[in-house]
């Protein structure tokens, strides 16, 4: 049995090829790969004395030989191709481990020139694999290390299952598919110009190549007629969805991981102890507190009503108190960083809540997505992610009243969590809590009747509040309606043609108003 090695990143391949070499696998390899194995006192073979031509044009050619493409397709069921083999005195290869230059690496570095992105796009490496991959009930192919344990285990009791061969084969293809696929998004983006060492490269490139990978199916889509899986992106961020850990709980739904998925991206957004429950994709309960425990009961209180069935994340440890209180509610998911013991041991009791531990990201701006996609018929819309982070330095005060240190506080609260609601989008906020949330309206007056509705629904008063709304209000008469609910700031992008209008009105009531300069449509 003959096994070819020629790996880029080196990870492993020294214990791995002993293990080789210890089931009596002849090894053959290339270039610093040879180097490496021989310096550890394997016998190894050079490709360059199978094929009898040296390695070539600073390794650009090493593998591209009948003695080897012929020794990785070859079929060995098929009498007239292992006839050719032997006419050609070519030997067969039964196991190739092979990874590629580092090219997505290489592009991400800052300053990367287009020629040191040339130079690690590997055409040996993908050449082999995909004989290999094609060839797979006679070539096993390995093209990561995290598969050398597993194909050790088979290969020290009796041989690989054909099972085994077929899903490294399917590895290998899709590598193949992401690996040329980054590199046509690198070079689709780039701006060609002679003179630039530094390419510039274009926001949007012109052809973009998606790589998800499944993570489940599940049991159907937002709704029961239809079917669904869940995937992550190849290119996945610390702290995301795609990273939680399930520690108990029914499988998760469609709804359930879209919803959760917008509680989290909102919760994440606050520096200190933060709650947010989420229904139907909206927030209808946000709140900041010293705790998990007074977090969520402020959050709570905005609309107990929606929570019913909700989403909850929490941005820090949850402990036995909060899982005591959070426990009352019928809840569809629970997602926090941490858990103590004492709160797992309370929701053991309540076996289909689905408990999600996730990291959070390292830092504020990051485990974001850089990009957002909308499907539509036959296309896809493109954009860049709404990351931008308002800071108080940014706001402009618009009226004669001038807002207090604490209602700017409530507006700064306001405006994180409207832009986190479908739009149009009007919140009330007050002390670190949302108090009424009027979301997905066609009218922006109708977001703002509702958003007071259910405040009182709820028996929260919204006199002294903080409004925010994720876009302007073209009349007046969307300021009154926010202001007779009881609300005395407000917090809005401005950018419509009657905003002195707006601003007259809000002097006239006696209220305070600042500009974002940004809206937050979210639809």
């Amino acid at each position: 049995m003959n096994a070819l090695i020629s790996v880029s990143d080196k990870t492993g391949i020294v214990e791995f090829a002993k293990s080789l070499h210890a089931l009596g696998i002849k090894l053959l390899s290339t270039g610093g790969t040879a180097k490496l194995l021989a310096e550890q006192g394997l016998p190894v073979t050079e490709v360059a004395e199978v094929t009898g031509f040296p390695e070539m044009l600073d390794g650009r050619v090493k593998t591209l030989h009948p003695k080897v493409h012929g020794g990785l397709l070859a079929r060995r069921d098929l009498p007239e191709h292992m006839a050719a083999l032997k006419t050609h005195g070519i030997d067969t290869i039964d196991l190739l481990v092979v990874n590629l230059y580092p090219f997505e690496a290489t592009v991400a570095k800052a300053g990367c020139t287009l020629e040191d992105a040339i130079e690690n796009i590997d055409i040996g490496g993908p050449a082999m694999v995909r004989s290999a991959a094609k060839n797979w009930k006679d070539v096993a192919v390995l093209t990561d290390a995290s598969q050398y344990p597993q194909v050790l285990i088979e290969l020290k009791n009796g041989g690989l299952t054909l099972k085994t061969k077929f899903a490294l084969s399917v590895a290998a293809f899709n590598r193949i598919s992401a690996y040329d696929g980054a590199i046509s998004d690198y070079l689709s983006s780039v701006e060609f110009d002679e003179a630039a060492v530094v390419p510039v490269r274009k926001p949007f490139a012109d052809q973009y190549n998606l790589q998800f990978t499944k993570l489940q199916d599940l049991r159907y889509g937002e709704n029961p007629h239809q079917s669904a899986a869940f995937y992550r992106d190849a290119f996945a961020a610390p702290g995301s969805l795609v990273t939680a850990e399930q520690l108990q709980g029914k499988e998760l739904s469609y709804n359930n991981i879209a919803d959760a998925d917008a509680a989290w991206e909102c919760v994440k957004s606050f520096d200190g102890s933060a709650c947010v429950i989420v229904k139907h994709a909206n927030p209808c309960g946000v709140a900041v507190g010293v705790d998990a425990l007074q977090a969520y009961s402020k959050a709570f209180q905005t609309d107990p009503t929606s929570a019913f069935g909700g989403i909850i994340a929490v941005n820090c440890t949850v402990d036995e108190r909060a899982a005591l209180q959070m426990s009352k509610q019928f809840i569809e998911v629970l997602m926090a960083p941490d858990f103590t013991p004492e709160a797992l041991a309370v929701f053991k009791a309540k076996a289909n809540v689905r408990v999600l531990k996730i990291a959070l990201p390292a830092g504020r701006g990051q485990g974001r997505n850089a990009m957002d996609f909308k499907r539509i018929s036959s296309g896809l819309l493109v954009q860049s992610a709404d990351n931008h982070e308002l800071a108080l330095s940014d706001l402009k005060v618009v009226t004669t009243l001038q807002p207090s240190p604490e209602q700017l506080q409530d507006l700064m609260f306001a405006w994180t969590v409207a832009k986190f609601v479908k739009s149009n989008a009007i919140v009330f906020c007050q002390g670190g809590m949302t108090m009424g949330v009027g979301a997905g309206q066609m009218s922006r007056l109708d977001s703002a009747r509702i958003a007071s509705i259910k405040a009182e629904h709820a028996g929260l008063s919204l006199k002294g509040t903080a409004v925010a709304s994720d876009a302007f209000f073209p009349f007046r008469d969307g300021l009154d309606v926010v202001v007779d609910a009881g609300a005395t700031c407000v917090i809005q992008p401005g950018g419509s043609m009657r905003d002195q209008e707006v601003i007259d009105a809000a002097n006239e009531r006696g209220v305070a108003m600042v500009y974002s300069g940004v809206r937050h449509f979210r639809h």
